[in-house]
């Protein structure tokens, strides 16, 4: 049980760990700090995470990482956004 509650943390904080660079590119409406290479490959990562929890039959990572993955097209939205103006 205690495992279950460490996956439950680490999926939290990892599952929303953009969400400050998020709300900064939102604040500062700039993304020059931002790398669009970290962005594409964390999502890339985050898809197959929830690949790999799909095959084990692991809902935590799967729900954890496509959250994740929405959160990413977030950013790389705001990216794409700010890095125009």
């Amino acid at each position: 049980m205690e495992w279950y509650l460490v996956g439950m943390g680490a999926a939290l904080l990892t599952t929303f760990g953009f969400v400050p660079q998020i709300i900064k590119m939102h604040r500062t409406k700039s993304a020059r700090d931002i790398s669009p290479a970290t962005l594409l490959q964390f999502s890339a990562g985050t898809i197959l995470w929830a690949l790999y929890g799909y095959h084990i039959r692991d809902v935590i990572i799967v729900s954890a990482n496509l959250i994740s993955f929405i959160i990413m097209v977030v950013a790389i939205i705001q990216y794409n956004f700010y890095s125009r103006k």
